[in-house]
């Protein structure tokens, strides 16, 4: 009977441990549930970072190309103009060269430092071209022996001059890159026209001729052009680098 008594009085309640036990599994979620919540977070952290990238790069892209619309597109002829400036920089008549290769600049196409400096020495062949018949032409006028004398060195002395030009020019007809041995050798060829053209009126002056202003007047557009044509070799290092080219 006491028994009986006891176990109506113990039935309902509730063990410690088991009430322990039950809030043990209200509190800490399945393992399933733990990782799922993580990828959810991981996965909403990735959307949010793609949006912001995405963001930027639009922002970035629209600026970018409304600064490219609002700046003015430069013209075949201004480019030109600049790579013609820029070559003719380094000369001794750097306004000279520009006005002269600006004249036989064919359809605003010179933007290359060697194309340009092509053009300064078919200038400077035309001009040393145009004078070369001067010393006969004098020669012809003159009763003077030993004017007529250093005339003759002096129609010699061109003949050499324009033979050297013309090797120049020929040596870079079809060439678009430039050699270390080819600019040494344009060097020898043009300053050895030079030398030519001063070898010349050195002779006139130590004879006295009468005819040596006319010579110097006449060969200094020549002169000019040869020493444009030897100024940019002399830097087409420095040159073809503003351009982004080398020497080969």
């Amino acid at each position: 009977m006491e028994e009986s008594v006891n176990f109506v009085k113990g039935y309902g309640k509730i063990d410690p441990s088991d009430d322990d036990t039950t809030a043990v599994h209200r509190q800490s979620p399945s393992p399933n549930r733990r990782k799922t919540l993580t990828i959810a977070v991981t996965v909403t952290l990735l959307l949010f970072a793609i949006i912001i990238a995405v963001t930027i790069a639009a922002a970035t892209t629209a600026h970018h190309q409304h600064t490219k619309q609002s700046q003015p597109s430069q013209s075949p002829s201004l480019k030109s103009s600049e790579s013609i400036k820029t070559v003719c920089a380094v000369t001794q008549h750097p306004d000279t060269c520009f006005t002269d290769v600006v004249s036989v600049n064919s359809g605003n196409k010179a933007v290359d430092p060697v194309v340009i400096f092509n053009l300064t020495l078919q200038l400077a062949v035309t001009e040393l071209t145009n004078v070369s018949s001067l010393p006969k032409t004098l020669i012809s006028n003159s009763n003077d022996l030993r004017t007529g004398s250093a005339l003759r060195d002096c129609a010699n002395l061109f003949d050499d001059a324009v033979s050297q030009l013309s090797r120049s020019v020929e040596s870079m007809r079809g060439e678009s890159v430039l050699t270390v041995e080819k600019v040494g050798d344009l060097k020898t060829w043009i300053s050895a026209a030079m030398t030519d053209q001063e070898t010349c009126v050195d002779g006139l002056e130590e004879m006295g001729s009468t005819a040596v202003d006319e010579v110097k007047m006449k060969v200094q557009r020549s002169s000019v052009c040869m020493s444009n044509s030897l100024a940019i070799l002399g830097h087409m290092d420095e040159i073809l680098e503003k351009f982004g080219m080398h020497l080969h």
